[in-house]
């Protein structure tokens, strides 16, 4: 079957909105977390989220919002467009031009597009307003593409002139991991090319507190503090918006086009936990199902794994049960596989978090380091075990584990191998 390589990334994230600057986050630590104005209110548990810099788009009128120069978007596209359409527009001419990629490579039955996010509460809330209170003729008639959950895919197909294949994901925050192995699939299959991954949120006032009501969210204030996944002090996530793309092609295409690849994506695998609506089973027993997957169809031993960028998000549950799934595929080489989340620098992005953390893997397979886990002062006992690094590691890595998880148990394990 065809290899598939990763050619092109873009970013609008907490902590940078291009290659270059979420590269040097990732290697300093830096993180993108602030005390968020809209939280500033004493009724409002939360404080702290991975706020996205450059952008405005407090108001629901597309024509208020503002973004950087460099991006010329046209106002009969930007109409029908919620927040995260407006950063995945942005993260896709960043992944179009990384990839340099033509109009024609772009737009042929060759080159598809699977989108993941939560659509926007946000406008959703604004357009059942704007209706019961102003009657259904005053409501816009772009209302319902720029707020329900595909309206990713919708306007992104629509804009770039996609003519392959396109689909929406839903699976909270697994979807734009499934995204990624359901499309290494059409390409080791033959359907497809090419792949745009995209994956996108909102982060604002909508799209995050109300994960504070099933208490989720950290409570702290610090901003330095408040995202410490495996910390025995950790109190819940960050949440955060943005957007990632990637473009992933088959080798056929590499070869054709002369570019350089970032990383190889050479399996996936996925499970379920079959446990509760909400919260990931203890033992972690369908994340290790969907990693030890993932390794088959990568013909990996768990001995040759260099490093997994866990999902780990900070949550007292989550973040055990994922270290229990690690113990159990990684047994004996359990130590020598460098374990981080990079949560505790961008916040958990939700469906945005497996397509931005396996761009977050690609690069440091490209440039050779493995980041450290930021915020990590004391281990959680139930931790213990994992080889946590604290900070960034510069050497070269081979092959790399990205675990995803959502809501159901639905579990997401893709393995990257470095391009030689």
């Amino acid at each position: 079957m065809p290899r598939v390589f990763i050619t092109g990334l873009g970013f609008v994230t907490s902590i940078g909105n291009d290659r270059p600057a979420v590269t040097q986050s990732l290697r300093e630590l830096r993180h993108g977390f602030e005390l968020y104005p809209p939280f500033l209110k004493p009724e409002i548990p939360v404080k702290v989220v991975g706020t996205i810099k450059e952008f405005s788009t407090n108001s629901p009128d597309p024509e208020d919002w503002t973004f950087p120069n460099r991006y010329k978007i046209k106002r009969e596209l930007l109409r029908s467009m919620a927040p995260n359409g407006l950063f995945a527009h942005c993260a896709m001419l960043q992944a179009v031009a990384d990839a340099n990629l033509s109009e024609a490579d772009v737009s042929n039955p060759g080159t598809g597009l699977y989108a993941a996010s939560g659509g926007s509460p946000y406008l959703t809330h604004h357009h059942h307003e704007r209706l019961q209170k102003m009657g259904v003729m005053r409501c816009s008639p772009l209302g319902i593409v720029a707020s329900i959950v595909g309206t990713l895919n919708f306007n992104l197909v629509a804009a770039f002139k996609i003519r392959g294949a396109s689909c929406g994901f839903s699976s909270a925050c697994a979807s734009s991991a499934h995204a990624i192995g359901f499309a290494l699939d059409d390409l080791m299959l033959g359907r497809q090319n090419r792949m745009f991954i995209v994956g996108a949120e909102d982060g604002n006032a909508d799209a995050i507190l109300p994960f504070a009501g099933m208490r989720t969210l950290s409570l702290q204030t610090d901003p330095n503090i408040a995202s410490r996944p495996f910390d025995a002090a950790r109190d819940g996530f960050v949440g955060t918006g943005g957007a990632s793309v990637l473009v992933l092609e088959t080798e056929a295409e590499v070869l054709r086009r002369g570019v350089r690849p970032y990383a190889e994506l050479i399996g996936w695998g996925q499970a379920s936990d079959g446990y509760n609506v909400a919260i990931s089973h203890p033992d972690g027993g369908g994340s290790a199902a969907a990693m030890n997957l993932a390794l088959h169809a990568a013909r990996v031993n768990p001995s040759e794994v260099d490093y997994v960028n866990a999902h780990a998000t900070s949550t007292l549950i989550g973040d055990i049960s994922e270290a229990r799934a690690l113990r159990s595929v990684f047994k004996e080489s359990l130590n020598q596989v460098a374990v981080s989340s990079t949560k505790a620098l961008t916040g958990h992005g939700l469906s945005l978090a497996g397509a931005m953390e396996s761009a977050f893997c690609a690069l440091a397979l490209r440039d050779g380091f493995l980041p450290g886990n930021a915020h990590l002062t004391k281990v959680d006992p139930e931790c213990a075990g994992l080889n946590l690094p604290t900070s960034t590691v510069s050497q070269p890595i081979n092959i790399v584990v990205k675990n995803s998880s959502g809501f159901g148990g639905a579990n997401v394990a893709l393995v990257f191998k470095r391009a030689l």
